[in-house]
């Protein structure tokens, strides 16, 4: 290629095919002998849905090729918090749409919904990649109709999302990461050891201080004991691995026992300048799970506003099935979860100098 060529100049039109974009907004109803004007707006909202779909996954698909390296380079770490809060700004942009689409009344829907028959959301591909990408797995979906949920797509797009199901997605990506922690031991600290006993010192004062309380009733102050019991049997998954491990086998958590204690460890020590970046990085990944279960939620609630309870054009339960996926598609909740086993920074144990110098950065670790 020449110099020339390279730099050839080029048309805002062409460069963009607006004359293919534009020219794909095709109103069914206007076929079909009985325009509705709010077709027009129904078909923009859902291309720019796909749009942002494609960017999501490119974002998602550069992020996992980051991970996929046995040594994940610090920089790469900063790229992807990077391009992982730019798809969180992307969903709140699709969340903002549902708003603009809530402009359309359930009679204006009416208008050419018959028309749309059996075309559905359940069919868009790029977000069933997308979900897949970030590791929702078939057997952890709630289905519609009781069967698979690549039913409705071609054989093409079964094997490629079947190919996806079988590589490692992004939450498998960043367990594999975490489970390589170098910092939980060295020497005569080991991080366990301490968090145990730092764990135990605050729950037996949180609890003496509910019994020598004169504000609380005997009623109140058992029903509070009780609750910190429970907060105490979850620091149990953390306290002995075996237990973790049957909360594997019984789906409770995902994550293995050393990734859940690398993210623990991340979390409380994060304003050690070097765990500064793996922290944004674990929250990068909680809002994009936030984001999607708000976008799910809105999406159901606008299902609601507009068909109350009809059965959606792809045959599904309508609102019912999109509420309940919002609750149980959680992809990182045990990223969530480690928020439960958080502990007061007084309460933290202090890290050895090494350590600290380890976590430091050079010129603030040689000058401390």
């Amino acid at each position: 290629m020449s110099q020339d060529s390279r730099y050839s100049s080029i048309h805002y039109n062409s460069y963009l095919q607006l004359d293919r974009v534009l020219s794909s907004q095709e109103l069914r109803s206007e076929s079909l002998g009985a325009p509705a004007h709010d077709e027009m707006l129904f078909i923009i909202i859902h291309q720019v849905y796909e749009l942002w779909f494609k960017q999501i996954n490119h974002e998602l698909r550069s992020v996992a090729a980051l991970f996929s390296e046995q040594r994940v380079n610090e920089k790469s770490v900063g790229v992807a918090v990077a391009r992982l809060g730019r798809v969180s700004e992307i969903f709140k942009v699709l969340i903002q749409q549902i708003t603009v689409l809530e402009t359309m009344t359930p009679l204006d829907f009416l208008d050419f919904r018959n028309y749309l028959f059996p075309a559905s959301g359940f069919q868009s591909f790029q977000f069933r990649e997308m979900e897949v990408m970030l590791g929702l797995k078939a057997d952890r979906r709630h289905t519609y109709n009781d069967k698979p949920y690549n039913v409705v797509f071609d054989k093409e797009k079964k094997e490629k999302l079947d190919q996806l199901e079988h590589s490692r997605s992004l939450l498998e990506l960043v367990e594999d990461w975490l489970e390589r922690t170098p910092f939980l031991e060295l020497g005569d600290f080991h991080f366990l050891k301490y968090y145990r006993a730092a764990v135990k010192r605050m729950l037996d004062r949180e609890s003496e201080a509910i019994r020598n309380t004169d504000i609380l009733s005997d009623e109140y102050k058992a029903m509070r004991l009780k609750m910190l019991g429970d907060t105490e049997s979850y620091f149990a998954g953390i306290m002995d691995e075996k237990k973790h491990e049957a909360m594997l086998a019984q789906r409770k958590v995902t994550i293995s026992y050393k990734a859940t204690v690398a993210a623990l460890f991340i979390h409380l020590y994060r304003d050690e300048p070097i765990l500064h970046l793996p922290y944004q990085l674990l929250s990068r990944l909680v809002e994009i799970d936030d984001q999607v279960t708000t976008w799910r939620y809105r999406h159901a609630q606008m299902v609601m506003r507009m068909l109350g309870k009809k059965v959606g054009t792809g045959g599904s339960s309508g609102h019912e099935y999109l509420a309940n996926t919002a609750m149980r598609h959680h992809i990182f909740a045990d990223f969530h979860n480690v928020s439960t086993l958080l502990i007061p920074r007084s309460d933290l144990p202090e890290l050895p100098e090494e350590l600290k110098r380890n976590l430091g950065f050079y010129f603030t670790a040689v000058n401390a």
